[in-house]
């Protein structure tokens, strides 16, 4: 029982620090298509009504929260390599610097998932009610730049929180399953003092 505790536990370290990575990934690529497709239509970003393109200006609203989310990737990112440096993946008993290593993981990854998904869906919000596909459509005709209307790049971010929360859901299963087996061994082990004496 305790072989396949083990492996589960080793593999869920790994599929936590995988998650956490793509997150990261997620958010150096998050502005990828704005970049491409509306930075070259802001002239001034002080003066809106001077730009070919009504709510390019999204681009420059997203910088700030952009930032935060790439340090808040790195944060993930050192959350779980916290969990190897505890070796929470490989111990056979859990102590205290193991459960707080995966309590600090776990609530990294859901605080960070709520936060940038609030975040993601008003400025896809914006993005949808406020750029002028038109207009940009024609700049992008006229000065052969890249053109779309996807929201891709917001879209996917389901699929990226959804890794992060079943990583979170898998530590605190793989954590339940350990205190059970501690608690059986404990037993097993008392119950043989016990014939002994």
């Amino acid at each position: 029982m305790y072989k396949r505790q083990l492996r589960f536990q080793k593999a869920v370290c790994f599929f936590a620090l995988a998650a956490s990575v793509i997150i990261f990934l997620y958010a150096l690529g998050i502005m990828t298509d704005l970049y491409e497709s509306l930075y070259f239509t802001i002239r001034t970003p002080d003066n809106p009504a001077r730009n070919p393109v009504a709510g390019a200006l999204i681009y420059y609203d997203m910088q700030g929260f952009n930032r935060q989310f790439l340090h808040a990737g790195i944060a993930l990112i050192l959350t779980s390599v916290l969990l190897f440096i505890t070796s929470t993946h490989v111990r056979r008993r859990y102590y205290i610097g193991n459960v707080a290593a995966t309590a600090i993981h776990v609530v990294a990854s859901i605080a960070v998932t709520v936060w940038a998904r609030v975040q993601i869906l008003a400025f896809k919000a914006q993005y949808l009610n406020e750029v002028d596909f038109e207009a940009l459509k024609d700049f992008s005709n006229k000065r052969n730049t890249f053109y779309t209307e996807s929201t891709f790049w917001f879209d996917i971010h389901a699929l990226v929180f959804a890794l992060a929360i079943a990583a979170s859901i898998l530590l605190i299963a793989n954590l339940i399953w350990k205190f059970q087996l501690m608690k059986q061994e404990k037993q097993l082990i008392e119950a043989g003092k016990g014939a002994a004496a």
